[in-house]
């Protein structure tokens, strides 16, 4: 029995991926040990906050590095920092940026709901959102035409939620952005690679500290120090009602160094060997066509393809995923397919039983 079974809760079986809505990943012991070591003592946290920007840094390439309590409250803190700048009393009067630049512009495609809009948090920091293009094409001229003397800031949002086709790619709006000395910021949350897009045009990359990293409930932004040190500055303003403890701040920097460290080989090499593992147990089942897929957002992350074989099958795909999470232990799959009778099993958090559990499940709903 686990420490939520114990207070009444059912327990769950997280084959959904790094979910905010799941508790989003596994802490390591080494994590939780640091963490420990946090809260029992004492520290000033703006020094804090300082010296864990500069480790996470040294990972990342960034010039200075911002910790958050999240990748949204990420976002939120560097449009207000890209708004009011290192003025103190433009701090305090955030979110109302009226009279100031503080248009942000973001792809159609890029607009979306990944628990919470993409635009209420950039409107969150003061910022007003600019949706330019269309949902499946965005060109060029479509973000060049709507730069004005207000624009702040081009935002991108990397992330399998994001339109995959069609938009323009993060070296063709960071020209944009330069060409009219304007920042981009990207919005990398749930990315595994904590270099690359600084490397790629950024100036600025929000991640989650809780999803690839597997650290607690934070987040951070790394890049240019000018944009650092504003939004730094925020802590002073609406940042108080996002603050960031030391606990997690210190957890955060150690999870940031196991990652750096990572076998990357092995982790994939263990997302196929339980993917195998769960097609192996439904072989004999043909209401149901498994497969391997890959993660659409281009990652190094594959998932077991559960496809419902509408010949033998008349439930639909929302009813199936249904049925998983009522069973004596709730089962949450991915469900970003469930219209086309498809669900998707993410393995990053599984284990051999649970697999097996999950298996067993199907087969008694399809029965």
């Amino acid at each position: 029995m686990n420490i939520y079974e114990k207070i009444g809760l059912k327990r769950v079986i997280n084959g959904s991926g790094k979910m905010t809505a799941l508790g989003v990943s596994k802490v390591s012991d080494t994590v939780v040990e640091t963490m420990r070591e946090a809260g029992q003592n004492f520290v000033v946290i703006d020094d804090l906050i300082d010296r864990v920007g500069e480790i996470i840094s040294k990972v990342t390439g960034g010039e200075d590095t911002c910790v958050t309590s999240s990748a949204s409250a990420g976002i939120a803190l560097t449009v207000a920092g890209l708004i009011t700048g290192k003025n103190i009393d433009l701090v305090e009067k955030m979110p109302n940026s009226v009279g100031l630049k503080n248009k942000v512009i973001i792809q159609k495609g890029h607009s979306v709901n990944f628990g919470a809009p993409i635009p209420t948090m950039v409107r969150l920091g003061g910022g007003v959102p600019v949706e330019v293009g269309y949902s499946n094409e965005v060109r060029t001229e479509h973000v060049e035409e709507a730069i004005d003397e207000n624009t702040v800031a081009l935002l991108y949002v990397k992330s399998h939620h994001s339109v995959q086709k069609g938009m323009l790619s993060i070296e063709e709006m960071a020209e944009i952005a330069h060409k009219y000395s304007l920042p981009l910021v990207i919005d990398a949350a749930a990315e595994e690679d904590i270099q690359k897009y600084l490397k790629m045009g950024g100036d600025l990359v929000i991640y989650s500290g809780a999803k690839a990293l597997c650290g607690p409930a934070s987040g951070f932004v790394t890049g240019k120090k000018e944009y650092i040190e504003a939004i730094k500055l925020q802590y002073k303003g609406i940042g108080r009602a996002m603050k960031i403890g030391k606990m997690c701040m210190m957890g955060l920097m150690k999870a940031v160094e196991e990652y750096s460290k990572r076998d990357e080989k092995a982790i994939i090499d263990e997302q196929l060997r339980l993917a195998n593992l769960l097609i192996d147990e439904l072989k004999d089942e043909n209401k149901v066509i498994t497969s391997i897929m890959q993660d659409e957002a281009g990652r190094e992350i594959y998932r077991v393809q559960l496809k419902l074989n509408e010949k033998l099958v008349s439930m639909s795909g929302k009813e199936f995923m249904k049925y998983l999470r009522e069973g004596e232990v709730e089962i949450h799959v991915r469900k970003h397919y469930a219209n086309l009778g498809i669900v998707n099993v993410d393995m990053r958090a599984l284990t051999d039983d649970d697999v097996k559990y999950i298996a067993k499940r199907v087969k008694e709903i399809l029965k």
